[in-house]
């Protein structure tokens, strides 16, 4: 029995709320569209890009751990190319967040949308490579990693949400 069978239900349940948190996430933006902020193009790629990658990050590791390996070795490299990645790319965010005027981000933005996934991405990275030595320990580090995307994501469209409803649509409310 592969040490991947008993994580069947753990990929079921995070990889579903990721699924479904995807769409939620273009149904929020559909509705913010409507009238969007200015500067939003330019904060877009710093700040709403990244939420629907994290939610798509987590799908795919939940496919790519569903899927029928005979193995563990075989199924966390590809966590591991994505654990590559996503590393690369939150250093991308960073810059993003560090060039773009819209918004100040504060200690809080820089943790959930940076130092955090980046934390993610390096234990799928580093769980890859310590899989052939601890295989239990490395399907838990990728696990951790899938559910700390899961929350960065939450916790950023929450914060994207938030900002809307009561900073930017009160400063509307205010210049109209």
């Amino acid at each position: 029995m592969s040490e991947l069978n008993a994580w069947d239900s753990f990929y079921v349940i995070v990889g579903s709320a990721s699924g479904g948190l995807v769409g939620l996430q273009f149904v929020v933006m559909t509705l913010i569209a409507e009238k969007p902020p200015v500067g939003a193009r330019e904060a877009g790629p710093a700040f709403a890009t990244p939420t629907v990658i994290h939610f798509s990050s987590v799908l795919l590791l939940a496919a790519m751990l569903r899927a029928p390996w005979g193995a563990v070795l075989p199924a966390v490299i590809p966590c591991g190319l994505l654990g590559v990645a996503g590393t690369i790319y939150s250093l991308i965010v960073a810059w993003r967040m560090r060039a773009q005027s819209f918004y100040r981000p504060v200690f809080e933005d820089w943790s959930f949308h940076v130092l955090l996934p980046l934390a993610a991405y390096a234990m799928l990275a580093v769980g890859a490579v310590a899989a052939p030595l601890h295989e239990r320990g490395a399907l838990f580090g990728v696990g951790a990693a899938a559910l700390l995307l899961l929350f960065c994501g939450i916790h950023n469209a929450w914060d994207t949400v938030a900002y809307y409803v009561f900073v930017q649509r009160k400063d509307d409310k205010n210049g109209s």
